[in-house]
């Protein structure tokens, strides 16, 4: 089978496509024919690492943690799953050198999903590491449920930061579908239009005025749970527009800066700030993840492509480094590997 794989830390330019053998899986493990893999920011800075030729943890790895195809044979111990079925992936590496793109995966059986017939493989290949961190920003708050379902957020209001992202587009799609009012920032007109595709309720272009008095106007009240992407440029936004004991969910920190907060603007407030990463946060917020994503993609919550406010950027296997370069350039919309037919 062709994988692409790389052995030392660098530049795209480390990731190679060569031959492997297809391997066979053991007890509660399952094979799965890959058709679209899925690339995400951690894909790269993994690849990249603190600085060129570092050391790995493995002595060769397959990026990418997401992905969509086929069951193509289960190993002892597999129930629920079976050849042929079509499924979405997620978290293929955590503590493994193999992900998703490769002709041919094996997995734990709890990272391996149904997917519906009526949905698409590139939307089981785009969901994964960001909507699983969308589920866990929208599911730590102080008052509200720490499982998704319809109406699990009715009467909150939800502040998604940077709606056309990856993330963003998730946290908006499955906080609507939650039952929450939705409100996102942008920086462009451009994006104003995905966002509304994705389904956000109120949209600010953060570059086109005052950006807290104009989610204050739709959100008196302030907002009860911020997805944050760039908590050192948005602290003092989010001080603003948050209700009390609110939470502000952090899963990323575009810009590298560091984080001042004003404590009493804070503390007067009794706002939370919870960290989040998918690598540590354990089998029962992953698995819970997992089972509430597959539910709103069974309900129809989670499409992809300019419709739905997500492009779909589409790369062959041989030019696995080149879409790691459009994710890392920061391209809009999600970039797919096309393993296989």
């Amino acid at each position: 089978m062709k994988a692409i794989s790389y052995a030392r830390t660098g530049d795209s330019s480390v990731l190679r496509l060569h031959d492997r053998h297809v391997p066979e899986p053991g007890d509660g493990e399952v094979r799965v024919r890959i058709v679209v893999s899925g690339v995400n920011p951690t894909d790269w800075k993994h690849r990249k690492g603190d600085a060129p030729g570092h050391e790995l943890d493995f002595p060769e790895v397959v990026p990418h943690h997401d992905g969509a195809g086929v069951v193509d044979a289960v190993g002892a111990g597999v129930s629920g799953l079976s050849v042929g079925d079509r499924v979405w992936v997620f978290m293929a590496q955590l503590e493994r050198p193999n992900g998703t793109a490769q002709e041919y995966v094996v997995l734990p059986v709890a990272t391996v999903v149904p997917l519906p017939d009526d949905v698409s493989f590139a939307v089981g290949a785009s969901l994964g590491v960001p909507a699983i961190t969308a589920h866990r920003a929208l599911t730590v708050a102080e008052g509200w449920p720490s499982r998704l379902y319809p109406g699990a957020l009715q009467g909150a209001t939800v502040l998604v930061a940077g709606g056309a992202g990856a993330v963003g587009h998730a946290a908006i799609q499955l906080a609507r579908w939650a039952g929450a009012r939705v409100i996102t920032t942008v920086s462009t007109p451009e994006k104003e239009a995905l966002a509304a595709a994705a389904g956000a309720h109120h949209i600010v272009n953060y570059r086109a005025g005052d950006t807290a008095t104009a989610i204050r106007e739709v959100a008196p009240d302030g907002v009860d749970i911020v997805v944050e992407v760039a908590p050192a440029q948005n602290a003092e936004l989010d001080a603003a527009v948050v209700s009390n004991r609110a939470t502000i969910s952090i899963y990323a920190n575009d810009g590298g800066l560091s984080v001042e907060l004003d404590v009493i603007s804070n503390m007067w407030v009794n706002a939370r700030y919870q960290f989040l990463v998918l690598y540590t946060v354990g089998e029962d917020a992953l698995a819970n993840g997992r089972d509430d994503v597959a539910a709103a993609v069974r309900d129809g919550a989670m499409g992809v492509g300019d419709d739905h406010g997500l492009p779909l950027h589409y790369f062959s296997l041989e030019d696995t480094a080149a879409a790691h370069d459009a994710v890392e350039s920061g391209v809009t919309g999600k970039v797919l590997v096309q393993v296989s037919d």
